[in-house]
């Protein structure tokens, strides 16, 4: 099982140069499961990624930042489907997203994501905290604080 860890600091955010999360409430869900992350939008993402939590001590601001080791966004078979073009995080609630999205390569082959949301309010962090419970449930993720 897969943990998800919360760091409870004081983090300065340089907002300025991190792309804003987008947070809509569109009721369109395209998945089964109670919650999905997609990178190309229609595709599901299998892979379970690594998670880390930052938050202000005050709760005014956190970070999230997503590691996917093996994305099947990457996968021969799914280059059709089109480009990466953000972090989709749809749920029962609708939908929000970053682009902050960078792809690590080895031997000019791509290998891993590593996605970044930022959360520029207590409200975004309770919509960020209620998808990761239905994501947490529907792919057997654990909590735990560090």
């Amino acid at each position: 099982m897969k943990l998800l860890s919360i760091l409870a600091v004081i983090t300065p955010l340089a907002s300025a140069f991190v792309p804003s999360p987008s947070f809509t409430t569109s009721s369109r869900l395209t998945t089964d499961l109670n919650a999905a992350i997609q990178f190309i939008k229609g595709l599901e993402e299998k892979d379970v990624p690594d998670i880390k939590l930052t938050r202000a001590r005050d709760g005014s601001s956190g970070i999230a930042t997503f590691r996917f080791n093996n994305p099947n966004c990457f996968d021969a078979s799914t280059e059709k489907e089109g480009e990466i073009t953000g972090m989709f995080m749809i749920d029962e609630e609708g939908e929000f997203s970053t682009t902050d999205v960078n792809a690590r390569f080895i031997n000019g082959k791509p290998q891993s994501i590593e996605s970044t949301l930022v959360m520029k309010s207590p409200a975004e962090w309770d919509r960020f905290m209620r998808f990761m419970e239905r994501y947490g449930e529907a792919n057997g993720l654990g909590f735990s604080k560090a």
